[in-house]
C-alpha cells in the first residue's frame, strides 16, 4: 500500500531524515560513549536512556525511509468552490450544536487537537470534494454516524506551515 503525499511531505521528511543522519545521530553516539564510561551497564540508568534515544532515533529514520520510498506523490485538483487538501472548513455539527473549524491534511500531518484532520479518516473522506451548504453524514463505524454541515471553505495550500506528525 501506498501513502498518499504532497511533495511538501517528502521534503519535510526528508529535512528531517538528513537532521537526524548528519547532526542527531553523531550526538546519540556521543552520549553512548559517554554514559558507558559512568561503569557497571547493568545499574547505569543513564546508558540505558541514551541506547533508547539512540534506537528510537533508527527507528525514526527506517519510518521516514519507508515513507518516502512508498510514497504516492498527490496535487490538490480541487475546484475553488470545493473542498480541498489544506482547505479550512468550518461545520456545524447540529447533534452538538457546535461549530468548528477543521483543516483537510495528509496523513503523516494529523493532529486532531489542532483541528487537523487527516483525508484518510472518516471525516476527512466525507469532506473532501463538498460544497459550502453541503450536508455530510460520517460513518465513524457500523454503528454510529452523525451529519455535519458544510459553512464556509477558506481555500489555503501546501506551504509547509503545518508539520508533520511526530512521536
Amino acid at each position: 500500500m501506498h501513502d498518499e503525499l504532497t511533495r511538501q511531505d517528502i521534503k519535510k521528511m526528508k529535512e528531517e531524515l538528513d537532521y537526524r543522519r548528519l547532526t542527531l545521530m553523531p550526538e546519540l553516539i556521543e552520549e553512548v560513549k559517554r554514559t558507558r564510561a559512568f561503569g557497571d551497564l547493568s545499574e547505569n540508568f543513564e546508558y540505558k536512556a541514551a541506547k533508547q534515544a539512540q534506537n528510537k532515533n533508527r527507528s525514526r529514520i527506517r519510518y521516514l525511509e519507508g515513507m518516502i520510498k512508498s510514497a504516492k506523490v498527490i496535487d490538490d485538483r480541487s475546484a475553488s468552490d470545493e473542498v480541498g487538501l489544506f482547505d479550512k472548513v468550518e461545520i456545524y455539527i447540529p447533534e452538538d450544536d457546535e461549530t468548528q473549524i477543521i483543516q483537510v491534511v495528509t496523513t503523516v500531518r494529523t493532529d486532531p487537537r489542532k483541528g487537523l484532520i487527516s483525508k484518510e479518516s472518516p471525516f476527512g473522506k466525507s469532506v473532501l470534494g463538498k460544497k459550502v451548504g453541503d450536508v455530510i453524514t460520517v460513518h465513524v463505524s457500523d454503528t454510529y454516524s452523525y451529519e455535519a454541515e458544510i459553512r464556509s471553505i477558506t481555500k489555503g495550500k501546501d506551504d509547509g506551515s503545518v508539520p508533520l506528525l511526530g512521536y
